[in-house]
């Protein structure tokens, strides 16, 4: 069963998509509420906004299942990324609007979670520290780069519109200051799209757990608002929409490879 595909690129630089998944087993599909089974809180298209990355030389990670099986930017013991802060956990029973993922009483038990661990979770993680360990060895140094997508208004979560571009670097602690920096000059020289730097996403746990950047390893969350590439009802890819973010993105993931 493969549960991720993983593009090995030639250039110092990892693009992660952990929430890009949208298969459910059919045994939890059925466990699952009507609505839920639409799997909404995907970050939808995301693989597909970033294809052009490969010609950069990067190396991309892409997971096939959802994020109702388990939350692939959740750590193992599910402690919350975010105290005192509504939150989704490693295997949600609440959706982005608050209503539930499952159907009553069948909310997945603590043996369900674990098998979910080491079938979908540990495989993932376990080609990110392999892909991250190569290209550092290769190179001598990597920027994980973790690339995320949300609806730009989702009152359970945040108050009012989500800036277009969210970038995160877990305050500083996950890359060093000057590819931040350069990361804030490439935003602030645009005005086409609002932007924050460690505003409500400062990064999830694959960009807190694996940074360490006293030894070549840095890591950056971009959060991005859906409506700057597809239609957040219908989930709709907007291809004329989205080349003009890629522009953005493109002229981001080049500073991390300068």
């Amino acid at each position: 069963m493969d549960t991720y595909t993983l593009h090995q690129g030639t250039a110092p630089l990892f693009i992660s998509l952990p929430h890009n998944g949208t298969r459910v087993p059919d045994d939890i599909a059925a466990r699952l509420t009507p609505e839920a089974r639409r799997v909404p809180d995907t970050d939808w298209h995301v693989a597909e906004l970033y294809g052009f990355a490969r010609s950069l030389g990067a190396s991309i990670i892409v997971p096939a299942y959802s994020r109702y099986v388990v939350d692939l930017n959740r750590p193992e013991d599910d402690v919350s990324l975010y105290p005192g802060q509504n939150t989704t956990g490693l295997c949600p029973i609440v959706r982005f609007s608050g209503d539930p993922v499952y159907l009553p009483d069948q909310a997945p038990t603590p043996d369900d979670i674990a098998a979910r661990v080491d079938i979908y979770w540990r495989p993932y993680h376990q080609a990110l520290r392999q892909e991250l360990a190569r290209i550092r060895e290769t190179h001598g140094r990597v920027v994980l780069w973790e690339g995320h997508s949300i609806r730009s208004e989702v009152p359970f979560l945040f108050e009012g519109r989500l800036p277009d571009f969210n970038l995160g670097t877990a305050a500083g602690a996950s890359c060093s200051p000057a590819l931040q920096q350069a990361l804030e000059a490439i935003l602030a020289a645009q005005s086409d799209y609002s932007f924050v730097v460690n505003g409500r996403f400062r990064g999830g746990h694959i960009t807190r757990h694996y940074a360490d950047p006293a030894n070549g390893v840095q890591a950056v969350q971009l959060e991005l608002a859906q409506l700057n590439y597809m239609d957040e009802d219908s989930f709709a890819y907007l291809p004329e929409r989205a080349s003009r973010t890629q522009v953005l993105i493109r002229r981001l993931l080049e500073s991390t490879l300068a």
